[in-house]
């Protein structure tokens, strides 16, 4: 349940506008208050079942004179399904309200009894990230994993062509990653809480505890201002997932892809 959307860089088609959408974006998709959560559904081949939940805050703040927004994701198992994989995942990032920068990230982790935390701090000036001490080099509009979901929420899509791929760079695990996110077009999807009209893209992932790497995630995000992730279709180690969204308050524009809610 990790939603760490990251892939290898490919050459591609508008490759420089995509660029300047992560370098030079700012922020019309969300604002202070803002609350998603999910449901996450388990599939072995048989039949879809509840497996866990994960909730995405966002709060304005103030971080030593600097105007920050405050992102948190947490997500967990449900109770019902620990005895096959216990998660307890924490994702923080503090996000510069202009530049949309990430200028800290803590990460928080227990999947299966592995447990480990990152805390990483940003100097976006020096190029510059510290992890455990340590200072690494990182290229210009750098994100980390939390941050980079909220900044691709300010993309403007009809700019590209299905199969373009939208590049940026991430720093994960105290490595540098070229990334990119494959926009695949628009369509409108049924989900467990309803109809909506949705843009569907396709994040090439990283190896992790539960995801493999590959081009393998489907993510259909709301066709409107807001980008808010709408489901989420993946493989994993066993099995598959599919995340829902469930609930949403605080939106910062009009939920304009709504067709109809289910009851």
């Amino acid at each position: 349940m990790t939603l760490a959307m990251a892939a290898m860089l490919y050459a591609i088609p508008h490759r420089a506008a995509a660029q300047y959408d992560f370098c030079n974006s700012r922020n019309t998709s969300y604002k202070h208050g803002e609350r998603l959560k999910f449901k996450v559904y388990y599939n072995m081949g048989f039949i879809w079942i509840y497996a866990g939940d994960a909730t995405f805050t966002t709060t304005s703040k103030d971080l030593g004179g600097q105007k920050v927004f405050y992102i948190a994701g947490y997500g967990k198992t449900a109770s019902s399904y620990e005895w096959f994989y216990k998660v307890r995942d924490m994702y923080e990032t503090y996000v510069d309200q202009e530049t949309m920068l990430p200028v800290r990230f803590i990460r928080d982790v227990n999947e299966g009894g592995l447990k480990f935390k990152h805390d990483v701090t940003f100097d976006h000036s020096k190029r510059n990230a510290v992890s455990a001490g340590k200072d690494y080099q990182i290229p210009a509009c750098t994100q980390d994993v939390l941050s980079a979901i909220y900044f691709a929420r300010n993309i403007d899509y009809s700019r590209y062509h299905p199969g373009d791929r939208i590049p940026f760079d991430m720093f994960l695990d105290d490595k540098v990653y070229s990334l990119y996110i494959k926009y695949l077009g628009k369509e409108r999807i049924e989900t467990k809480r309803g109809t909506f009209n949705a843009i569907k893209i396709a994040p090439l992932l990283i190896d992790g505890t539960i995801f493999s790497g590959g081009e393998k995630m489907t993510v259909w995000v709301s066709d409107d201002k807001n980008h808010i992730p709408l489901r989420v279709n993946s493989p994993i180690t066993v099995g598959s997932i599919k995340v829902d969204l469930m609930e949403y308050d605080n939106l910062r524009n009009p939920f304009d892809a709504l067709v109809s809610l289910n009851n």
